[in-house]
């Protein structure tokens, strides 16, 4: 008896089969998710539709149309998609079409996150004062409204140029709503808490006050001294490593995937020197 003839193996067979089919199906879903061709598969869908329906109701004319349709438009969507099919293929070349990946909201989160730690980073080095706000589920439209609206893709260079002192957007606060940079030159509420040491400076105490107010991630570049501080729930964290940083920064803002270690992180409130 042939080896595959045996019924649990054919069978188990016939499941990792199906299984393999269904696992390149939604890789190559997650290939277009968010391009122009899911709207393509959407028209396909439609003419299929009309297709069947035609055929049961003997509608010849209208069922060639379809079949037309259906004939040529495999021809059109290789020269109209190229660039996704190639894409698709160099990832394949590449061995990533079936990594593991993220969907459009996480990699665009991701961008987000490396933008404002490459900033950061820079401006800490050269001591260049920045605060930057990011907008999680609490809206910030009213703050928004009190800076200079962008509405603009959000990238390191951006947020630098933004921060350069005596431009005229330095001064104030940059809110990051939706992965783009909504506006800048902002005004955040300042804490109010009787518990803050005098010495803190008004960047950290915006930095507070819009962090008791509203569940945003923000952070906090010192001018005097080039340390990195973030704000979260009413909490600072300051001095911050651009390792702790980056684990922060991530933590907060990939949280779908946070760790219980990285969430029970200590934040403290010990303050050296002031900072404006």
């Amino acid at each position: 008896m042939p080896f595959f003839d045996i019924p649990i193996l054919k069978l188990l067979a016939n499941t990792v089969d199906i299984l393999l089919v269904w696992y390149v199906i939604y890789k190559l879903i997650m290939v277009i998710r968010g391009t122009k061709a899911v709207q393509l598969l959407k028209g396909i869908f439609v003419i299929l539709l009309v297709k069947i329906i035609s055929d049961h109701l003997y509608l010849k004319a209208l069922s060639w149309m379809m079949e037309q349709a259906l004939t040529w438009g495999f021809l059109a969507i290789i020269i109209i998609f190229q660039p996704e099919l190639r894409r698709a293929l160099e990832q394949l070349g590449r061995g990533k079409l079936f990594s593991r990946s993220g969907t459009p909201e996480e990699e665009e989160q991701e961008k987000v996150v490396e933008a404002i730690i490459k900033a950061t980073d820079y401006m800490a080095k050269r001591r260049i004062g920045a605060l930057i706000s990011i907008e999680r589920e609490t809206g910030m439209s009213d703050y928004i409204e009190t800076g200079i609206p962008l509405d603009s893709k959000i990238s390191s260079e951006l947020l630098i140029n933004i921060f350069i002192p005596n431009t005229p957007l330095h001064d104030g606060a940059v809110i990051i709503q939706k992965h783009n940079v909504a506006a800048a030159a902002c005004y955040l509420p300042l804490s109010e808490s009787p518990f803050i040491s005098k010495e803190l400076g008004t960047r950290h105490r915006a930095a507070l006050g819009i962090s008791e107010v509203t569940d945003s991630v923000t952070v906090v570049v010192s001018e005097e001294t080039g340390s990195v501080s973030l704000t979260k729930n009413g909490e600072l964290h300051r001095d911050l490593s651009p390792e702790k940083f980056k684990e922060l920064l991530r933590n907060e803002l990939l949280s779908q995937t946070k760790s219980k270690q990285s969430s029970s992180a200590r934040w403290n409130w010990r303050v050296n020197k002031s900072d404006r």
